[in-house]
This record gives structure tokens, C-alpha cells and sequence, in this order.
């Protein structure tokens, strides 16, 4: 699949369970004593990753295993409190960068490995062509800007590389006007602008990487006050293109 969506919480569990038996789970207990240390900030590292965050994560992860080598030059933007980054990390994947406007980026496990960078992930320092796929987890819909997002990621990618990305999704238009999230604008996209995205990114020389399934069961995610799941693409970009439309 190109497009998929979270059909329902099951899914999100059983998603943790798998990472968990190959020993990629990054997500920490959550004791008192842990909490509190954190709160007084005796950790040095941050605690990654998400229990609701399951899903998409694994997928994102098995699409790379599939079509990445490990020495390949991997991107996360978003990547403060990311497990994503952490689980390629343990699986081997040697070429590793995230990028956050948050400073404390720098605090990530595995930094004396993983390279992190504090920038705007839409104005990214990075030269053309810099990796082989960018990944981003529930990121896009913050702030949401789909030709300056597409524009710089067709930038970044090399010929034959992939855009990977998980957003918060509904079949109908949920309206999040004036419910801020980050300090920006929320984005719950519907099916009309999932497709409406994937034909933008047509322009920039991006093309889905098979079926297009944007069928909901379930609203297994509730966030100030809405009710929704999670979808899932992954885009690739042509050989031979600029990434500018």
C-alpha cells in the first residue's frame, strides 16, 4: 500500500507487541521515581516515542526494511521525542539525522550516533540530495503546509528516494479551526485532501508507491475533544527530477 489507514486500536497494540518481542521498543516504563527524575531533569536523555503511536511507526520501519539499506542516509523532521530514529538505530541503520526546532533535540538517545539538528524542518540546511528517504510521524499536520513541505523534500531526496508519513486522518472533514496544537495550526485531514496532497505531489516529482486505501472503521484516537485515526503514505520520487514543480 501507498495510503493506509489505522482500522482500529487493536491494530496500535498489536504494533507495540511486535516491536517489543524484536526488541526495538523504545517507549520507557512510566514509574513515579521515572516521572519525577524527568521533572527535575536528572535524565540526560529524553524518553521517546508514543504507546498510541504504534501503528505508524512499525510501518514506517518495515516499508525501510524493505526498501532502504542500512548504510543509506535516513532523515526524521520532527524528530524531538521521536522513537523513530531509535528503533533504526537497532536495527543497524548506520546514517542517521533528525531535525527540531525544540533545542533539547541534542538530549536524544543515541546522539553520539544519530546526528541531530536544530532547524525548521521546512528550511533545512541540508544540501540537495542529501538522503535516500525522509520519515516524519505525526508531524505534518502541525502547521500544515503542503507545497513548502512537498517543495523541500523534493529538494532533499535523491532520484528513486522516499517520502514517508503518518498524519492524523478522517474519511469527512473534521473542523479543528481555532484549536491550536504546538502553537499551530490542526490539521485532521479528510479523504478529498489526502488525495488532493498526493495529486500536489505529482508536481513535485513524487508518485505513490502502490494502492491508495483510505477506508476508516474506527476512531481509536481522541484529541481535544475529536474523535479520528491515523493514516499512513509513502511517496517516492522520480528519477532524474528537480523535486520543483
Amino acid at each position: 500500500m501507498s495510503v493506509e489507514v489505522l482500522k482500529s486500536k487493536a491494530q496500535i497494540e498489536r504494533a507495540r507487541e511486535e516491536l517489543r518481542s524484536r526488541g526495538l521498543s523504545c517507549v520507557r516504563g512510566g514509574s513515579i521515581f521515572r516521572r519525577v527524575a524527568r521533572r527535575l531533569g536528572l535524565y540526560r536523555t529524553l524518553n521517546v516515542g508514543d504507546e498510541v503511536k504504534n501503528w505508524d511507526v512499525l510501518k514506517t520501519v518495515q516499508f525501510i526494511e524493505k526498501t532502504i539499506a542500512k548504510d543509506s542516509a535516513v532523515l526524521d523532521i520532527g524528530a524531538y521525542a521521536s522513537e523513530i530514529l531509535c528503533v533504526l538505530h537497532r536495527l543497524g541503520y548506520s546514517n542517521l539525522t533528525g531535525v527540531d526546532l525544540n533545542p533539547k533535540i541534542q538530549r536524544m538517545p543515541y546522539a553520539d550516533s544519530v546526528r541531530y539538528v536544530v532547524s525548521d524542518f521546512m528550511h533545512t540546511p541540508f544540501d540537495d540530495a542529501s538522503f535516500e528517504a525522509v520519515t516524519s510521524i505525526s508531524v505534518i499536520e502541525h502547521g500544515f503546509d503542503g507545497k513548502a513541505l512537498l517543495s523541500e523534500m523534493g529538494r532533499l531526496l535523491r532520484p528513486g528516494g522516499y517520502f514517508m508519513a503518518s498524519f492524523d486522518y478522517w474519511p469527512e472533514k473534521i473542523d479543528t479551526t481555532g484549536v491550536p496544537f504546538f502553537g499551530m495550526d490542526w490539521k485532521i485531514f479528510s479523504r478529498r485532501e489526502v488525495l488532493e496532497f498526493v495529486e500536489e505531489a505529482r508536481k513535485y516529482g513524487f508518485s505513490p508507491c502502490g494502492k491508495i486505501d483510505l477506508v476508516a472503521e474506527e476512531r481509536p484516537l481522541e484529541c481535544k475533544g475529536r474523535q479520528y485515526t491515523f493514516a499512513w503514505l509513502a511517496l517516492r520520487k522520480g528519477t532524474g527530477l528537480s523535486g520543483m514543480p
